[in-house]
């Protein structure tokens, strides 16, 4: 069984940067997307940017220029640089990954915008 643990969460100002962390709990063969999610309170959860398995990248329009998604394959971890935070970017962050084995989420991780 595979695990998805995030981390790097937390309180920031207005403008602020935050970089959210999403590491597998053993290394995992045939990724073929990992991915952000965000659900803030009362909301669906919705897409925040998408890493596919040749390296390309999708954005939320509202994240576009502020948001970077990236992945260390030798640490089994997944990124996500976050700078110029709103606190419409208040929600809570959880990571997705699509293998061959299944899908995979991890458990979320609040991220509050907030002066």
């Amino acid at each position: 069984q595979v695990q998805l643990v995030e981390s790097g969460g937390g309180l920031v100002q207005p403008g602020g940067s935050l970089r959210l962390s999403c590491a597998a709990s053993r290394t995992i063969d045939s990724i073929y997307g990992m991915a952000w999610y965000r659900q803030a309170p009362g909301k669906q959860r919705d897409l925040v940017a998408r890493l596919t398995s040749v390296g390309s990248t999708i954005y939320a329009d509202s994240v576009k220029g502020r948001f970077t998604v990236s992945r260390d394959t030798a640490k089994r971890t997944m990124y996500l640089q976050m700078n110029s935070l709103k606190p419409d970017d208040t929600a809570v962050y959880y990571c997705h990954w699509g293998t061959a084995q299944g899908f995979y989420w991890g458990q979320g991780i609040q991220v509050t915008v907030s002066s």
